[in-house]
């Protein structure tokens, strides 16, 4: 097993009290006091017969709704695995929020439990917005909740928004990102509505009943999004990320943006030794009777060669404002050539024997390593 160090420690809490409009990720929202015990017992058994070993550095809890988890929930879950983990050199320690859920109370609780950094899923402060996505609170729930996590003195406030939406003006997310910015998080992502097939948006798509953004608005807003958060301040790391300064970088995604191992439980997580990677079943019911097998749920796992590992790096990278080696793009036939036309189109800039995005490579990065592969 080849592992790195640090490392980064995810959770997957599989409850929502709702599913959202545009959601795909793996959640069940029919929650009783007794599926979250066994979920509980799950994740215990497969903290125990996992084998992973490095530093964890970073630890975060997301979802689904960790934020939906009981007082009692969320200290038992902690405590246990604190009892087969060692935490003792954490530095970031994230838990996903909605709004509907913030409270002085659960606040202190976070805050007793050792998590540093809240993850707040406003997604918009517009509130014909919120309800066309599905969303349980309103703005004025998500500007509450803000105040009271700032008095709360967390080291670190992320806010979610997304952009792009269906009949969406430039006016209206210039509105949500002026309110963010009020509140002055710590860090902000920014996300593009993207409908997934399977989810409530993607059936209304396949049936005509709803239309996609169009591409020239997708890349005003993205652009858009860029000049006014760095005119305050903020720094566009990501492509759909934007901190405070470096301190203020999600330690945690970057983990995942830097090929860094992780370790994932819970139902659907994923975790990479730096070399394999598996993904556990996106079932609660088949993953607490696996573990209570004693068996692991793994639904299936793979194992990267040395060009999968190089291809992966360069999509991850040319995502960063890191950029990439060019000691991976060696490995491309014609890499100098692609690399002198990405520049001279200012979709990259050659800087410190690194490749690194500009914003207009931002908006097509997911397009640039396959250029190297002409």
């Amino acid at each position: 097993m080849k592992t790195k160090s640090p490392s980064g420690f995810y959770l997957h809490v599989p409850f929502c009290e709702s599913k959202c409009s545009y959601c795909d990720f793996y959640s069940v929202t029919s929650i009783t006091n007794e599926v979250i015990t066994r979920w509980i017992r799950a994740v215990t058994a497969e903290a125990r017969i996992r084998e992973f070993p490095g530093v964890f550095k970073t630890l975060y809890f997301g979802g689904g709704t960790p934020s939906l988890l009981s007082k009692t929930a969320l200290v038992e879950v902690v405590t246990k695995l604190r009892g087969v983990f060692d935490f003792d050199n954490l530095v970031e320690t994230t838990i996903e929020v909605n709004p509907e859920d913030v409270s002085r109370d659960k606040l202190r609780t976070f805050k007793e439990l050792g998590f540093n950094r809240i993850s707040l899923g406003a997604q918009s402060f517009r509130d014909e917005e919120l309800k066309f996505l599905g969303r349980r609170h309103d703005s004025e729930t998500s500007r509450r909740a803000l105040e009271m996590i700032r008095e709360a003195g967390f080291k670190s406030l992320s806010l979610d928004l997304i952009h792009s939406l269906p009949g969406q003006s430039l006016s209206d997310w210039e509105y949500s990102l002026k309110s963010a910015v009020g509140f002055k998080p710590d860090h902000i992502s920014c996300y593009q509505l993207t409908i997934k097939e399977g989810t409530k948006f993607g059936k209304l798509l396949s049936s005509g009943k709803l239309k996609e953004a169009g591409e020239d608005i997708q890349r005003e807003m993205f652009i858009r999004t860029s000049e006014f958060l760095c005119d305050n301040g903020y720094q566009h790391y990501e492509v759909s990320n934007f901190s405070m300064g470096k301190d203020n970088e999600s330690k945690h995604n970057s983990l995942y943006w830097e090929h860094v191992p992780y370790l994932g439980l819970g139902p659907s997580a994923h975790s990479f030794d730096g070399e394999k990677r598996w993904w556990n079943v996106s079932s609660v019911e088949k993953y607490c009777e696996e573990l209570e097998k004693n068996r692991v749920p793994v639904a299936d796992s793979e194992i990267l060669s040395g060009d999968e590992f190089s291809l992966e790096s360069l999509f991850l990278g040319l995502r960063t404002k890191k950029g990439i080696s060019l000691d991976i793009l060696k490995g491309y036939d014609g890499w100098e050539d692609t690399s002198a036309k990405l520049s001279a189109l200012s979709l990259v800039e050659i800087k410190d024997g690194r490749m690194i995005p500009t914003l207009k490579g931002f908006l097509m990065a997911d397009r640039l390593p396959l250029l190297f592969m002409d």
